[in-house]
C-alpha cells in the first residue's frame, strides 16, 4: 500500500511534505510510513479520498483495478466490492450508503432499555490529621544583601 500512495503523490506531482501537509498529516509520519516503519492506517486511506475524490479506494487499499475512477464514479474494468468467503465484509469507501459493515448492523430506531436507579458508590475517605503548622521564623533580604529576621511572639507574650 506504500508504494501506491507513493504513485498518488508523484501522479499529483508533489513532494513528500507537501503531499502530507496537503492529506492533514505530518512530513515525518509519512516518511515513516515509506521507509515501513508503520502502516498506513484507514485515516489516512479517507485523508487522499478527501483531497483527491477520483482515486480508487479498491486500487488505494487492495491494488485491485486502476488508479482513478471513470465518470461513473467505477474502476475502469474493476468491481468494485470484494467478495472474501468466510471473512468479515471489507470496507469500500466507493458503494453506496447501504454497503456491507464492518459494523454490526443496528435497527434505524433502537429500543430503549430502562436500567433500574442505581446506588451511589459508598466512598470511603481516609482523614489524615497532621499537627497544625507554626511559623517559627519569617526573613526579609534587601537588595544592598542585607536582611532581617522576625520571630512571631508567643500567646504568652515572649519572642
Amino acid at each position: 500500500m506504500k508504494d501506491r500512495i507513493k504513485k498518488v503523490m508523484e501522479s499529483q506531482h508533489m513532494s513528500q511534505q507537501t503531499f502530507a501537509l496537503s492529506i492533514g498529516m505530518s512530513p515525518a509520519s509519512l516518511s515513516s510510513i515509506f521507509n515501513g516503519r508503520t502502516k498506513p492506517t484507514l485515516n489516512i486511506v479517507e485523508a487522499i479520498k478527501d483531497k483527491i475524490p477520483k482515486i480508487s479506494t479498491d486500487w488505494l487499499i487492495f491494488g485491485k483495478g486502476e488508479m482513478y475512477l471513470d465518470e461513473t464514479g467505477a474502476a475502469n474494468n474493476a468491481p468494485t466490492t470484494h467478495a472474501i468467503p468466510d471473512k468479515e465484509p471489507q470496507l469500500n469507501f466507493d458503494a453506496p450508503a447501504a454497503a456491507p459493515s464492518l459494523f454490526n448492523e443496528q435497527p434505524a430506531v433502537a429500543p430503549k432499555v430502562v436500567q433500574a436507579p442505581r446506588e451511589p458508590e459508598r466512598v470511603e475517605v481516609k482523614v489524615i490529621e497532621k499537627p497544625q503548622r507554626k511559623v517559627t521564623e519569617i526573613r526579609i533580604f534587601y537588595d544592598d544583601r542585607t536582611w532581617e529576621s522576625f520571630y512571631p511572639e508567643n500567646r504568652d507574650g515572649r519572642s
